[in-house]
């Protein structure tokens, strides 16, 4: 029996119908809008004009825009998936279309009088799965019953898939504009995101399987067994050493993900993580995580902190999940919830606002997160509070603080903080790059240039530490490791806005005798 490990260094790209996947892609209204109003578009822009294409993704200054990167080249496979898309899943653009002419139906005909009357306005395909109101001020919206919408028609996971290729470098070309095509050293599976076998799979990375085994579950097709069969090695990778001190121990991973353990407690916030090459650039990886997971934690809904990719390689991993309380329903914060348990995680846990999760030796508070969503009503973001053996440390993800008075109050419910992460991306990206597909109507170019994905400036972040009492304050969720560009594409320079921001906080905290410093790479630090 041939027993198999799966090379370190595979890169493992989830799809849906040939995008990667994230998860507005997997809930199914959004899903809906990001395929007629991001996905579509794109193609068929780059099929009349492929050049403009090729130009746009050499420029810097374009990075993140919509343009697919394939050097004007292959327009006949865009062509033909653009087709197929549109054949096959034509439910889902009916049901994007409904969304659309539900919210102009309602800003049309409610004026404050009662709504039962509009049921019968609803579109055909979201008959039974909205409610209508109203706000406090008579302005009309609707929630979607998600879970319903999951189980009904327009959840189906046939267009889900891997992409699998050896990667042995950070350069990875940004993703969300750009389908993924086939090609040679790739192998692509055919397996949903739910499905057990990829816990069997990615289980082999450290614990070996029978090859054939393998084979089997993951349902390889003939002509890329040879291709599946490349991607494993006989060679045992390096074992991890759990940590064995009596305090606590936390370790930077890149970007806002952060192993924090004690001896018989493993907790992991906003898993991201790199793969295992040579780099110049010192980092963790997957081989630098424990066997078991017991609590993952996300902060909010961006592509950058809950990476579909990173978690279902560590599903088999993890015990339990936690997750931001969503609205309920606006299409704009969808359910992560009901997204991960759709792809496979049965033990999710939902943290509202100031509701603590005892863990052992310990305790996790949800901390309310303002900002960067661009001002919209979205519910689905936590800071999270974490008591440990004495120790309070506080991940504020991108939280940027347009009221201070907010930090005020959580000092006098807990007390003084020892070490505040803080995000400061605070350049951050217009509405309309993250949310304009859900957008039934275009906002003005002012609108959606004063409305950013932003966190705390330098003054912002200042009044947090102030507020908190911290001694400690660690700047993270920048984008700046390299293995990140692939969904953030950010570019960073000396004169960039975010690092003399940092720079100017990091230099205020060491002139009052504090340990403060940007994050990059890898870090770790013993907490006795």
């Amino acid at each position: 029996m041939s027993l198999v490990y799966l090379k370190p260094n595979i890169l493992v790209e989830p799809l849906v119908d040939s995008w990667y996947a994230w998860t507005h892609l997997i809930h199914p209204a959004t899903e809906a809008r990001n395929l007629t109003e991001r996905h579509v578009p794109i193609m068929q822009s780059y099929t009349s004009a492929p050049q403009i294409h090729a130009n746009a993704v050499k420029n810097p200054k374009m990075l993140g825009g919509p343009f697919i990167d394939y050097d004007g080249r292959r327009v006949d496979e865009i062509a033909a998936l653009l087709k197929r898309t549109l054949a096959e899943r034509s439910y889902l653009v009916t049901l994007s279309k409904a969304l659309a002419d539900l919210d102009r139906t309602l800003q049309i005909k409610a004026k404050g009088e009662s709504v039962h009357s509009l049921y019968s306005l609803v579109p055909e395909p979201l008959r039974g799965y909205v409610e209508l109101v109203y706000d406090l001020n008579n302005h009309p919206s609707f929630r979607i019953i998600e879970s319903l919408l999951f189980r009904s028609p327009f959840h189906r996971t046939d267009g889900q898939s891997f992409m699998l290729s050896e990667i042995n470098g950070d350069d990875r070309p940004f993703i969300l504009s750009t389908p993924r095509l086939p090609g040679p050293d790739l192998v692509q599976l055919k397996v949903p995101f739910h499905d057990e076998a990829l816990d069997y799979l990615f289980a082999s990375k450290s614990d070996p399987k029978p090859f054939d085994e393998l084979l089997e579950r993951c349902r390889v097709a003939s002509e890329d067994r040879e291709s599946f069969r490349s991607l494993f090695t006989s060679e045992a990778p390096r074992r991890y050493s759990p940590y064995q001190g009596c305090g606590v121990r936390w370790r930077y991973f890149g970007h806002a993900c952060i192993l924090l353990e004690t001896p018989s407690l493993s907790m992991l916030f906003d898993p991201v993580l790199s793969y295992t090459y040579q780099s110049q650039i010192s980092r963790y990886t997957y081989e630098d995580l424990p066997d078991r997971i017991d609590y993952a934690f996300v902060t909010h809904n961006h592509q950058d902190h809950v990476l579909i990719e990173t978690l279902l390689q560590l599903r088999h991993k993890i015990g339990c999940i936690v997750v931001p309380r969503s609205g309920g329903g606006a299409l704009q914060d969808p359910s992560l919830k009901l997204t991960l348990e759709s792809i496979g995680f049965f033990n999710v846990i939902e943290l509202d606002e100031m509701q603590t999760l005892r863990v052992d030796s310990g305790s996790v508070t949800g901390v309310p997160f303002l900002g960067e969503h661009c001002d919209l009503n979205v519910r689905s973001k936590l800071a999270y509070l974490v008591e440990m053996k004495g120790h309070r440390l506080m991940f504020a993800a991108d939280s940027c603080n347009i009221e201070p008075l907010l930090y005020h109050h959580i000092r006098r419910e807990f007390g003084e903080v020892r070490a505040l992460f803080v995000g400061m991306e605070c350049d951050g990206a217009p509405l309309s790059w993250l949310y304009g597909p859900l957008l039934s109507r275009r906002f003005e170019r002012a609108q959606d240039e004063s409305r950013r994905l932003s966190g705390s400036n330098c003054a912002q972040a200042i009044s947090i530490v102030e507020a908190l009492g911290c001694k400690e304050v660690f700047v993270y969720a920048m984008g700046q490791e390299p293995w990140l560009n692939f969904v953030m594409s950010i570019k960073y320079t000396p004169e960039s806005k975010p690092i003399m921001e940092s720079n100017r906080l990091i230099e205020i905290c060491r002139q009052r005798g504090m340990l403060a410093e940007r994050l990059f790479g890898e870090r770790e630090m013993l907490l006795s």
